[in-house]
């Protein structure tokens, strides 16, 4: 490159870096330098230009009027990087001598910038230091390329002193003039550290590479160290020295009677320098702990705790918590927190828990020794401040360097004795923990909880006295920092700690999400203490309850009052207190022992321990109940309060009547003075009190017996009173069914509830509702939807609004009513003694492993059946009310009506989608607040309006919604309370079937009821269905919904994938702007064409919404649907939920037989469900004689109704299959994976039935092979698993392998038949595809086809063949499958496609041909150390031979 070429690209760098000298830059100029710059990129000559440019010392070109500009700063730097670049792409196609002469002059570059300046200059500017980085990026770069093997005086080149040819500072000199030598060797080594250690760079450098590269740095250790620990020695001195002259000169001035602002030029001077002097050697101090934090992070651990020749590193970084300037203490914090994530052995543990309070009392007293220099208060918020960084990673270390090594608590014999120097280091540490709480800052304490939890959930370390001193500190600091902040007193500094809180976090948000998170964490925690300090926890939360009553009860301060009735509000600070206390209350008191308060007979402990909570509980339950405030937002807490009593109540009642008594007081509460509506604040306050009465009756409905003519009464009353909301009657008679089921009579339970839901009973039954659901038109008529054809002005009406939503109400709350009832005697009758199961008393020895005969396995009479469930006698009278109600809501969605609707301006709406729900298709964020706050959806279906507005339509998507879902879910009560399987209700089953497998109704549903359909009724049907009834309840519902389902997916997927003739913009949903097309089609396409472009958009009417929440919404409720049957299928299939975990029992019961474990069958291990004291589920519940009976007849089911699904009803079976096969190709990856599991069950049960074979190696196989070879986007991450099918087709189907169950472990072969080399003999397990079922005797042609079609030869086929069999292990079978895939995918790349193609970084077929950045070098690497092994392996030592050898 000449001069004049030079000058040019010096003038680029000048104009595009922006330096002195140009004057005013026009764009045309700037881009002109930008082409400059990037065509130099291609110049042949650019690495020797750039090796000469990092070479000068100074860059200069000439400027405005030829005055010049130095650009040595952005010149060295853009050289810099493109030989960076270079090194990436060209480096290894360099010869020997090239590489080394290329590393000599990044070197010689590196060292003329770390020659010492003049002495006078003593920080390193800003300039310097960039450059340094940006060479030390560099040198490290080479030397993963080159160290150890080529580049061998790499630690002498860096690390010697300058005067010997390195970068590094004399010893015992001053380094302030070799800063940026410093520099260059400290970052250097720490990237070179990070890059060879850290996970995330693994796929840059070779596994060989990185290995060499720390064989090399750990032979070289014992140079480095003992350089760094030195330099770290030298500039703390420093630092502390010039801290010292620093104070000395405030004394002298001071003495003077001069202020610092007074002090002359020269002293100034003089001041600066120092100033100067300690900022630089501490800048060098940090430079060095943040080398060392990566040393911490992955060097081998000797490094930094091995004490050698006096360089001890651990003591260094204790010593340093105690410096503040640079930020070192926190620095020397992340080292420490480094070292505590790692494996220590038992004695560096103790080291440093033994270490650590001393230390930190030294760093505290040097806080101390600061503010008081500053004439500040130690505790005060400046000082906080200063420290909560510092405060908060201590925190987090000592909580991190316990939670990692609870193992050496456990284990250690003198913790556990509770005596012993071990046993007090540790209670000294934890104090110092416990004592680190206090901080008025949450963020120290959150640091903490999970190791406090952790310490707690640990059976031995409870056992020990360790933790108990400290469990009062730690509880009442917890209970302190979950009351909730108002963050309106930090932003107007009225918070006695604003600056503080404004520290700990950004902002309201994001200590919103902080406390959530606290709050989560800390309910275990209050539990876990409550449960193994009873006494304290008692002790702490009556002192808590009784300090706040005593303060707030009648809401002092009030402050934050509602200006028109002179209330509190939720953020006033009594009800912040009182709330942020009703969690540890509630959690405390569930976490309880029995034997802290019952009346059993208990050791002299326990019984001292409960002599002293019983009182103080008995005085805590009267506080609350007592407790009578006037406002609405008080008495909202004190709802919470009483709640959380029914944890006591279940052993001392007294109060129980009183508590109830005001919760049913407060379901009718008023606002004061009265209003004509009733306020938000008394609506939710009425609403939490029923919650909190269905909560209370559920624990202790036993002892509300007793008193149930008066509950009773008490109910008739509010009832008949016409204040409640249909929400409080719902609460209410929950509230009374759930006392009713304690009832012992069966009879006397079965009337109560009868009772208690006449008025719901009757509602249905009148005259109005029964004309209303006699047809669609009624139905429409009574929601005001047919009166809005011929006026819409009507849906505006006051009047007329008021009675249809009346009249509605009656029939919606009617049926919740009756839902929420039968759920609560449903739960009930499972909580029985029998669990719920219809017989008299149960065997008190029951075999699993074997198939019985139940007598309850088939119809059960209503009367058997209402001995444990009370609702079930309604059922009669219920159901044709329901299949009415159900019949013509559906029918609304049917052709004729939604052309009729769709037509209307007003009527349109009935169809659309609610506020609600398009809510839930957007990213939901807490700062929205919901439907209705700001940026939520409210009023964007019908523009304008919402359903709180007196207006009908916006109200009638919300209404046929919940009449829908009361329909599903009832039809799913009435499965599983078995009364569809009842004989008495045989007369009814055809007519159930006729409505529920109605062709109108399943294809005029929208995804979104389908998906609830799925979920609420057909799943909760095919699993509560008795085994021997599978053929005549099952076949005929079963075998309508899957073929309509696979019509259903194939239209509604067919615009994604780009089949169908339909484009992407079909599944757009409808509009408002464009209901008349929709109509407009229907009438001149038929409604089975319709039918195509209604699924494609999901069946969708969504209004004036926007059109990015509309098409998220479809997206939405086409994966649903597809989600939801696959997660039915595996739950059908116990592939997942509580069938499940009875295939994981019955594994774990076979495995234990196996081992021929007694004591393992009666026992497990201690858990938060399980005391360890008998059997055990697979999850850790306890497993009890109910349970066992219940895991029977599940047992006996999943045998059975996978042989139905698949081998019993052609039409479900067929169906399902190619539904499921459908499913593999739909782009998204939850239900493919899902699919996956669910076909290896199908191939188990199915693959030896020679009609399956063409739909399982061809069709099944194909979707497979080609899932893979196309390697779509959305496929990532799953294809393993996709393989892993392609496996077990061709092992199962060609080559005589099966597998164990789900496709694991290896291909075991079955052996040719004797009488026909051409077939295989059958497996053992043909008939039991939960022992992994059976192979295709005859090998099918289907899959070999396939292959053939993707480009593979007879031969490559054959040779694929043999190496499955010869190699038969899970992974190498996969690995020979991806290896033969690969091939076929590189085929089709360059082929277009609908979907996204993974690229091969991404792609698992390509994974092992992807190649590191860095690769191996061909020199083998031999250090010192491997010698020296070696030479002392092969020495001649006549000791070494055997003891006999001089014998003879």
């Amino acid at each position: 490159m000449n001069e004049t070429q030079r000058q040019s690209l010096l003038g680029a760098i000048a104009i595009s870096s922006g330096a002195a000298g140009f004057g005013n830059i026009t764009p045309q100029q700037r881009a002109d330098a930008f082409a400059n710059l990037e065509q130099f990129k291609t110049y042949p000559g650019r690495m020797a230009a750039c090796v000469e440019m990092i070479g000068c010392s100074t860059l200069q070109i000439a400027g405005v009027g030829n005055v010049p500009s130095d650009v040595t700063v952005p010149g060295k730097l853009y050289a810099l990087g493109l030989i960076q670049e270079f090194l990436k792409v060209g480096y290894n196609s360099l010869n020997e001598s090239d590489r080394g002469q290329l590393r000599s002059s990044i070197v010689l570059a590196a060292r003329q910038l770390a020659m010492p300046v003049d002495s006078s200059s003593i920080k390193m500017n800003d300039s310097t230091r960039i450059l340094a980085v940006k060479i030390a990026a560099l040198l490290a770069d080479l030397a993963l390329r080159e160290f150890p093997q080529r580049w061998q005086t790499f630690v002498s080149d860096l690390f010697s002193p300058v005067s010997n040819g390195g970068m590094w500072c004399e010893a015992g000199a001053d380094t302030g003039g070799n800063a940026a030598g410093i520099k260059i060797c400290l970052e250097c080594l720490k990237l070179v550290t990070e890059d060879c250690t850290d996970s995330d760079y693994n796929a840059r450098i070779s596994t060989t590479r990185r290995n060499d590269i720390l064989l090399g740095l750990n032979e070289m250790s014992t140079r480095l160290l003992p350089l760094l620990f030195e330099l770290l020695s030298k500039q703390y001195g420093d630092v502390n020295n010039a801290k010292s002259t620093l104070q000395a000169m405030h004394q002298y001035v001071a003495s003077n009677g001069r202020t610092m602002a007074q002090m002359t030029p020269d002293e100034r001077a003089q001041y600066q320098q120092e100033l100067d002097r300690r900022d630089a050697a501490g800048g060098i101090v940090a430079d060095v702990l943040g080398t060392l934090e990566k040393f911490c992070q992955s060097m081998p651990l000797d490094w930094m705790l091995k004490v050698e020749n006096g360089n001890d590193f651990v003591a260094a970084l204790l010593h340093l918590l105690q410096e503040d300037v640079a930020n070192i203490q926190v620095l020397s914090v992340a080292c420490l927190q480094q070292l505590s994530m790692r494996k220590l052995d038992q004695y560096q543990w103790f080291r440093l828990v033994s270490s650590l309070p001393p230390a930190l009392f030294e760093a505290t007293n040097a806080a101390a020794q600061r503010a008081n220099e500053r004439a500040i208060a130690p505790n005060s918020i400046d000082m906080l401040i200063e420290q909560l960084e510092f405060h908060r990673s201590l925190s987090k270390m000592g909580s991190t360097l316990v939670t990692a090594h609870l193992a050496h608590i456990t284990t250690d014999k003198d913790i556990s004795s509770g005596r012993g120097v071990k046993f007090d280091a540790v209670s000294s540490y934890l104090n110092l923990l416990s004592e680190m709480m206090s901080h008025p800052s949450g963020v120290i304490c959150g640091e903490q909880i999970n190791t406090w939890v952790g310490l707690l959930r640990d059976p031995a370390i409870v056992r020990t006295n360790v933790l108990s001193p400290h469990l009062g500190r730690v509880l009442t600091a917890y209970m302190n920092h979950i009351v909730k902040i108002r963050w309106e007193d930090v932003w107007e500094q009225e918070h006695p700690y604003s600056a503080l809180i404004e520290a700990s976090w950004d902002d309201d948000e994001a200590y919103d999400d902080w406390l959530g998170n606290l709050r989560s964490k800390a309910s275990q925690l209050f539990r876990s203490i409550g449960n193994t300090e009873p006494e304290i926890a008692v002790t702490v939360i009556h002192s808590q309850m009784r300090t706040l009553l005593n303060a707030h009860c009648n809401g002092e301060p009030r402050d934050q009052l509602n200006p028109e009735n002179n209330e509190l509000t939720v953020t006033s600070t009594a009800c912040l207190k009182f709330e942020g206390a009703t969690q540890p209350l509630d959690n405390i008191l569930h976490g309880l022992p029995s034997w802290a308060v019952d009346d059993g007979n208990y050791d002299a402990k326990r019984s001292r321990i409960r002599s002293i909570i019983r009182p103080l509980l008995s005085e805590l339950a009267s506080m609350i109940v007592s407790w009578n405030p006037n406002d609405i937002w008080l008495k909202f807490r004190r709802t919470t309060l009483l709640e959380a009593l029914k944890h006591y109540w279940k052993y001392e009642p007294s109060t129980l009547p009183s508590g109830v008594d005001t919760l049913l007081m407060y379901l009718s509460a008023t606002d004061n003075p009265p209003k004509e509506r009733i306020s938000e604040d008394v609506i939710g306050l009425r609403k939490k009190s029923g919650v909190s009465l269905v909560a209370v009756s559920k624990v202790v409905p036993h002892l509300l017996v007793p008193w149930l003519s008066q509950l009773s009464d008490r109910a008739k009353t509010l009832l008949t009173s016409g204040g409640l909301s249909p929400i409080n009657e719902m609460h209410l008679y929950e509230f009374l069914s759930c006392v009713a089921t304690a009832v012992e009579n069966p009879v006397d339970r079965s009337n109560f509830v009868a009772d208690v839901l006449a008025n719901s009973m009757r509602s249905l039954e009148s005259p109005t509702i029964q004309s209303s659901i006699q047809s669609t038109e009624g139905l429409l008529s009574l929601m005001g939807i047919s009166q809005a054809g011929t006026n819409s002005s009507c849906v505006t009406d006051p009047e007329f609004v008021k009675k249809v939503t009346r009249e509605f109400s009656t029939l919606y709350s009617s049926l919740n009513q009756l839902l929420s009832v039968g759920k609560r005697c449903h739960e009930a009758a499972r909580k029985r003694p029998n669990g719920g199961l219809p017989v008299q008393s149960l065997s008190p020895v029951i075999d699993g492993s074997v198939a019985l005969n139940f007598p309850d396995e088939g119809p059960i009479n209503l009367s058997d059946l209402a001995i444990n469930d009370p609702f079930v006698a309604l059922w009669p009278k219920l159901l044709p009310t329901l299949l009415q109600v159900f019949d013509v809501t559906l029918r609304v969605w049917h052709p004729e009506f939604q052309v009729s609707l769709l037509r209307n301006n007003v009527q349109r709406y009935a169809l659309a989608i609610s506020d609600d729900e398009a809510y839930l298709a957007t990213k939901q964020e807490s700062s929205v607040g919901g439907v209705f706050g700001k940026g939520g959806t409210a009023g964007s279906i019908i523009s304008g309006t919402d359903r709180r507005d007196m207006n009908l339509a916006p109200r009638w998507s919300g209404w046929f919604n919940e009449l829908r879902n009361n329909c599903f879910q009832l039809l799913g009560l009435l499965s599983a309370q078995r009364i569809l399987y009842a004989p008495e209700m045989s007369h009814l089953f055809p007519q159930l079937v006729s409505i529920v497998t109605n062709q109108e109704h399943l294809r005029s549903m929208e995804h979104r009821h389908f998906t609830q359909y799925l979920k609420q009724f057909i799943e909760i049907m095919i699993l509560s269905c008795p085994s021997s009834l599978y053929q005549s309840h099952l076949t005929a519902i079963l075998g309508p919904v899957f073929e309509h389902l696979q019509v259903r997916f194939q239209y509604s997927w067919n615009p994604i994938l780009g089949t169908g003739g339909l484009s992407a913009e079909s599944t757009k949903p409808l509009f408002s702007v464009n209901c008349a097309e929709a109509v407009n089609q229907l009438a001149s396409s038929g409604v089975e064409a319709w039918l195509i472009a209604y699924y494609a958009r999901g069946g969708l009417f969504v209004g004036d919404l926007d059109s990015v929440t509309a098409e998220a919404m479809t997206d939405k409720v086409r994966v649903d649907l597809t989600r939801t049957f696959s997660d039915m299928i595996q739950s059908v299939l116990a592939l997942k939920g509580g069938w499940a975990l009875v295939l994981a029992n019955k594994s774990k019961e076979d495995a234990l037989k196996k081992n021929g474990s007694k004591q393992a069958q009666s026992s497990g291990p201690k858990s938060q469900f399980s005391d360890g004291s008998g059997p055990t589920n697979a999850d850790g519940t306890k497993r009890t004689l109910v349970r066992l009976h219940l895991d029977a007849r599940k047992l006996l089911r999943i045998d059975k109704l996978c042989h139905f699904l698949l081998l019993e009803n052609e039409q479900i079976a067929g169906y399902l299959v190619l539904t499921l096969i459908q499913c593999l190709e739909y782009p998204d990856a939850y239900t493919c994976r899902r699919c996956t599991r669910i076909v290896h069950r199908v191939l188990e049960t199915v693959a030896w039935v020679d009609r399956y074979t063409e739909l399982l190696g061809y069709r099944l196989f194909s979707v497979a092979v080609k899932a893979i070879i196309t390697e779509p986007k959305w496929m990532v991450g799953i294809e393993w698993d996709m393989i892993n099918i392609i496996r077990d087709i061709y092992g199962r189907l060609v080559l005589g392998q099966y597998y164990l169950p789900s496709g694991q472990g290896p291909g075991l072969q079955q052996p040719r038949d004797a009488s026909n080399s051409m077939r295989f003999d059958q497996t053992k397990a043909v008939g039991k595809p939960l022992l992994g079922g059976g192979i295709l005797p005859n090998p099918s042609d289907f899959p070999r086809r396939v292959l053939m079609e993707i480009g593979m030869s007879q031969d490559d086929i054959l040779a694929l063949e043999k190496k499955l069999v010869e190699k038969r292990s899970a992974k190498d079978q996969k690995e020979t499958l991806r290896d033969v895939l690969r091939v076929a995918a590189d085929k089709t790349k360059g082929q277009n496609g609908v979907l996204e193609r993974a690229g091969e970084e991404e792609s698992l077929l390509h994974q092992n041909t992807r190649k590191p950045e860095v690769t191996a070098l061909p020199e083998k690497l031999v250090t010192y150390s491997q010698l020296k092994r070696k030479e002392e392996k092969n020495a001649e030592d006549p000791s070494d031979g055997p003891w006999h050898g001089n014998l003879f």
